[in-house]
Protein backbone atom coordinates (compact mmCIF):
# COMPACT_ATOMS: atom_id res chain seq x y z
CA UNK A 1 0.00 0.00 0.00
CA UNK A 2 1.12 3.70 -0.89
CA UNK A 3 2.52 5.50 1.78
CA UNK A 4 3.67 9.09 2.16
CA UNK A 5 6.97 9.69 4.17
CA UNK A 6 8.13 12.73 5.70
CA UNK A 7 11.25 13.57 6.69
CA UNK A 8 13.26 17.05 7.78
CA UNK A 9 11.55 17.70 11.27
CA UNK A 10 13.53 17.83 14.45
CA UNK A 11 14.62 20.38 17.28
CA UNK A 12 15.40 24.09 16.78
CA UNK A 13 15.36 26.84 18.93
CA UNK A 14 12.94 29.62 18.61
CA UNK A 15 14.12 32.18 15.13
CA UNK A 16 15.23 29.13 13.22
CA UNK A 17 14.10 27.13 10.54
CA UNK A 18 13.22 23.89 9.02
CA UNK A 19 12.33 22.14 5.83
CA UNK A 20 9.89 19.73 5.48
CA UNK A 21 9.74 16.74 2.88
CA UNK A 22 7.20 14.37 1.72
CA UNK A 23 7.02 12.43 -0.99
CA UNK A 24 4.88 8.88 -1.80
CA UNK A 25 6.82 5.17 -1.14
CA UNK A 26 5.25 4.46 -4.71
CA UNK A 27 2.97 5.77 -7.29
CA UNK A 28 -0.48 7.69 -6.78
CA UNK A 29 -1.96 8.54 -10.04
CA UNK A 30 -3.28 11.96 -10.63
CA UNK A 31 -2.63 13.85 -7.35
CA UNK A 32 -5.23 16.88 -6.88
CA UNK A 33 -3.90 18.59 -3.30
CA UNK A 34 -1.10 17.99 -1.45
CA UNK A 35 -0.35 19.59 2.24
CA UNK A 36 0.87 19.76 5.67
CA UNK A 37 -1.50 19.21 8.96
CA UNK A 38 -0.24 19.81 12.55
CA UNK A 39 -1.25 18.07 15.30
CA UNK A 40 0.01 19.51 19.13
CA UNK A 41 -0.62 17.89 22.24
CA UNK A 42 -4.16 17.97 23.62
CA UNK A 43 -5.34 19.88 20.62
CA UNK A 44 -6.83 19.03 17.02
CA UNK A 45 -4.94 18.42 13.46
CA UNK A 46 -5.53 21.88 11.64
CA UNK A 47 -4.54 22.60 8.34
CA UNK A 48 -0.95 24.62 7.83
CA UNK A 49 -0.73 24.74 4.64
CA UNK A 50 -1.66 23.14 1.16
CA UNK A 51 -0.90 23.68 -2.55
CA UNK A 52 -3.00 22.30 -5.50
CA UNK A 53 -1.61 20.41 -8.68
CA UNK A 54 -2.16 24.40 -10.74
CA UNK A 55 0.06 26.07 -7.76
CA UNK A 56 -2.98 27.52 -5.81
CA UNK A 57 -1.83 27.47 -1.89
CA UNK A 58 -3.57 28.41 1.22
CA UNK A 59 -2.19 29.00 4.71
CA UNK A 60 -3.41 29.04 8.21
CA UNK A 61 -3.42 32.71 8.98
CA UNK A 62 -0.68 31.73 11.98
CA UNK A 63 1.49 30.38 9.78
CA UNK A 64 1.40 33.35 7.02
CA UNK A 65 4.34 35.36 6.03
CA UNK A 66 6.45 32.82 7.89
CA UNK A 67 6.75 29.36 6.19
CA UNK A 68 6.27 28.24 2.19
CA UNK A 69 5.02 25.40 0.52
CA UNK A 70 6.06 24.19 -2.74
CA UNK A 71 5.78 21.07 -4.73
CA UNK A 72 7.28 19.14 -7.71
CA UNK A 73 4.91 18.05 -9.40
CA UNK A 74 6.69 15.53 -11.34
CA UNK A 75 8.13 13.57 -8.57
CA UNK A 76 4.67 14.40 -6.42
CA UNK A 77 7.22 16.13 -3.74
CA UNK A 78 5.56 18.45 -1.62
CA UNK A 79 7.41 21.01 1.00
CA UNK A 80 7.05 23.14 3.93
CA UNK A 81 9.96 25.92 4.40
CA UNK A 82 9.20 26.88 8.31
CA UNK A 83 11.21 30.01 9.14
CA UNK A 84 10.72 32.16 12.30
CA UNK A 85 9.83 29.22 13.88
CA UNK A 86 8.01 29.90 17.30
CA UNK A 87 7.35 27.41 20.03
CA UNK A 88 3.93 27.01 19.45
CA UNK A 89 4.56 25.79 16.23
CA UNK A 90 5.69 22.38 18.20
CA UNK A 91 4.04 19.57 16.87
CA UNK A 92 3.72 16.88 14.70
CA UNK A 93 3.76 17.49 11.20
CA UNK A 94 1.51 15.26 8.87
CA UNK A 95 1.58 15.39 5.10
CA UNK A 96 -1.41 14.58 2.86
CA UNK A 97 -2.75 14.25 -0.42
CA UNK A 98 -5.96 14.33 -2.51
CA UNK A 99 -5.98 11.85 -5.32
CA UNK A 100 -9.13 9.43 -5.81
CA UNK A 101 -8.09 8.46 -2.38
CA UNK A 102 -6.55 10.44 0.61
CA UNK A 103 -2.95 9.93 1.74
CA UNK A 104 -1.57 10.45 4.98
CA UNK A 105 1.93 10.23 6.24
CA UNK A 106 3.17 9.07 9.81
CA UNK A 107 4.25 12.54 10.89
CA UNK A 108 6.76 14.01 11.73
CA UNK A 109 7.75 15.73 14.88
CA UNK A 110 8.81 19.62 14.80
CA UNK A 111 9.81 20.96 18.76
CA UNK A 112 10.53 24.76 19.05
CA UNK A 113 12.24 25.49 21.89
CA UNK A 114 12.67 28.54 23.95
Amino acid sequence: QVQLVESGGGLVQAGGSLRLSCAPSGSIFSINAMGWYRQAPGKQRELVARITSGGSTNYADSVKGRFTISRDNAKNTVYLQMNSLKPEDTAVYYCNARAQFEYWGQGTLVTVSE
